[in-house]
């Protein structure tokens, strides 16, 4: 196995790894909870991209200019702040009474609807996957994928940012599996709805203040 397989091998296993991070389920539930299938997966691929994308900029960066260890550190703080903020707004909504849900037979199926704001206008305002992606690779920017491919002197390419991408999506379309029947078949009904909403939120506070504790 030549040198650039086996980095490649190695960072298709961080992606696998880097994707188990509480911070990192935690914010594919915040954007795909309440969602049907298509969108729920399109999200979570959505986050991955942006995510790898993010992170192959910053390490290009790296590749040319030293950033201080201390001023990266600043980029945990974002997206922790991004997910506490995410579970702060669901409890305000739980707690107004601002989530709601409606259903409807289409082609002998039940959809159900998820949406925030006011009950007759059907609005369903939520958070960018993409976007969320973006900042959570502001936090992971010192991660290994940068440690390999800079520190040791071998150029960060496409493939390696591929293999990361693909390590992430592999855990994230897992979980999102979990997330889809969590919206099938738990969130049935409005008590439900916001059962798991307030869940969701307490998870993200507690999930986004751990990290800016740590």
């Amino acid at each position: 196995m030549g040198a650039e397989t086996a980095s490649v091998a190695v960072i298709f296993w961080y992606g696998i790894l880097h994707a188990f991070g509480p911070d990192h389920l935690t914010a594919i539930a915040d954007f795909s909870i309440g969602r049907g299938g298509k969108k729920t997966f399109l999200s979570v691929g959505a986050f991955a991209i942006g995510h790898g994308l993010m992170l192959f900029v910053f390490a290009k960066i790296l590749e040319h200019y030293t950033i201080p260890h201390a001023l990266l550190a600043y980029g945990d703080m974002i997206a922790s702040s991004v997910i506490i903020s995410i579970g702060v707004y669901f409890l305000t909504m739980v707690y107004q009474n601002k989530i709601h849900l409606s259903s409807h037979i289409h082609d002998n199926k039940k959809h159900i609807h998820v949406w925030f704001g006011d009950e007759h206008k059907h609005e369903y305002t939520r958070t960018s996957a993409f976007g969320m992606g973006v900042l959570m690779g502001i936090g992971g920017v010192r991660g290994m994928l940068v440690t390999l491919g800079v520190l040791h002197g071998q150029a960060v390419g496409f493939t390696m940012i591929l293999a990361f991408v693909l390590g992430v999506m592999g855990v994230f379309f897992t979980f999102g599996l979990v997330i889809l029947w969590i919206n099938k078949d738990i969130m049935t009904n409005i008590k439900n709805v916001r059962r798991v909403f307030t869940a969701v939120g307490i998870v993200s506070i507690l999930a986004g203040g751990n990290i800016l504790l740590a």
